[in-house]
């Protein structure tokens, strides 16, 4: 069966001027407002418990699951931040929401404040991302205006929505979402420890939920047209749809909504329309720079949801299929992702901050030719010292892509060794 292009998040992506709030409106935005005013909140953190929506920002975590985390109204004020710190390498999905469909998140915002009953909002982005925030705020502004929010809810409903954009520094490691929470609040972007049992985020100390702006995004839809709407696409595990960014030397590089569970090599033959130039597959990274390498044979194999790629022995993360050609070095292919990771390191666990730098001096030496076989078991005993043993998940992603990379393409490394 051919790979279709599904259009929820995406429907208006195509049409001239979609972020204007006056295009906005006659192609369906806000639509999803008044029925999400109709019901309680608990009926829509309901249906987005049916609905299958999973978190988009890499790590797949049910959605309607994370909102009953949070705890039950009292006095306090809630919040829900909206995770737009985009800056994982071959990751380039959500600021097309930022650049085409600003006005589909803020109505997202709106939702998911009711069903969480949270009257203030911060959207987090990227700081090298200048365009798209002033794009974003643009709308933001226009919402404002047209009394969408503020004090009421679209001039009528009597509940306040308030939404600033609060931009980053450029640290990478504030993607990750207690980071993120401590940069808003004004401190150096450490994440933290984390609670023994599940509970909500913490911002200055308040209830707080924290979401990817594409899953917000996806709330609309499932809130107007029901949960079945998203259940129709996917796989029963990956129900729904996601925003796949594909880039290399494949004829159709871009972003292209589909749906879960799609086959990667369809989606790179059809929708990218194959390798350009007479290239052959190599290899691929299938979600963002974090997640294991795939070769050209495990990409026959792979499909594109989470279970089918742990599957496999990889991630979905985020994504971001990023294509390698044959004649590419996997060596420098490891060099170019670790001196990424071990600038961005924030230095807080030792087996991080220690263990990225190791491996880069490492994989240098190999390049020049000075290498040894011990040389690449010390960076396979690195890469153990580096997972599990951290407050967060930033050295465990990094020995994934590494390790993948030396024990699929060993050969590589070891060819340096004589030369």
């Amino acid at each position: 069966m051919a790979v279709e292009l599904v259009k929820i998040v995406s429907k208006n992506f195509d049409i001239p001027d979609s972020h204007k709030l006056e295009v906005a409106l006659k192609h369906g935005r806000y639509d999803s407002i008044d029925k999400a005013f109709s019901m309680k909140p608990e009926d829509i953190t309901e249906e987005v418990c049916k609905s299958g929506l999973r978190g988009k920002g890499g790590g797949g975590a049910a959605c309607g699951s994370k909102w009953q985390l949070m705890p039950p109204v009292d006095e306090r004020p809630r919040y829900l931040i909206v995770n737009g710190d985009e800056s994982e390498p071959g990751t380039f999905k959500d600021r097309q929401i930022f650049q085409y469909d600003p006005h589909l998140l803020i109505e997202g915002i709106i939702v998911s404040c009711w069903a969480l009953q949270a009257n203030e909002a911060f959207i987090y982005i990227r700081g090298e991302y200048k365009w798209f925030i002033d794009r974003l705020n643009e709308a933001i502004e226009e919402a404002y205006k047209a009394g969408i929010i503020g004090p009421k809810v679209m001039n009528k409903y009597d509940f306040s929505v308030d939404i600033t954009v609060h931009r980053g520094g450029g640290a990478y490691i504030c993607g990750e979402k207690s980071a993120l929470i401590e940069s808003i609040e004004g401190k150096r972007g450490h994440p933290r420890l984390k609670p023994h049992g599940k509970e909500c985020e913490w911002f200055y100390d308040m209830p707080a939920t924290v979401n990817n702006v594409e899953t917000i995004s996806s709330v609309p839809n499932i809130v107007l047209n029901g949960y079945e709407s998203y259940t129709k696409y996917g796989t029963q595990k990956a129900p729904g749809t996601m925003l796949f960014a594909m880039s290399g030397p494949v004829k159709n590089p871009g972003v292209y909504e589909l749906q879960y569970g799609e086959k990667m090599i369809d989606v790179i033959n059809e929708i990218g329309g194959g390798m350009k130039d007479g290239l052959k597959l190599k290899a691929v990274i299938p979600g963002g720079a974090s997640c294991p390498i795939l070769t050209a044979q495990e990409v026959e194999k792979a499909h594109l949801d989470y279970e089918s790629m742990w599957e496999i022995g990889s991630t979905l993360g985020t994504g971001g299929m990023m294509i390698i050609p044959e004649g590419t070095s996997m060596v420098a292919v490891a060099k170019n992702l670790i001196e990424f990771y071990h600038h961005e390191s924030c230095g807080q666990c030792t087996p991080c901050r220690e263990g990225t730098g190791w491996i880069d001096k490492i994989i240098k030496k190999i390049l020049e030719g000075e290498g040894s076989q011990n040389d690449i078991q010390t960076i396979l005993d690195v890469c153990e010292t580096m997972n599990g043993k951290t407050i967060c998940v930033f050295a465990p992603a990094v020995k994934d892509i590494i390790k993948s990379i030396v024990q699929k393409y060993r050969h590589e490394f070891e060819a340096h060794f004589n030369n």
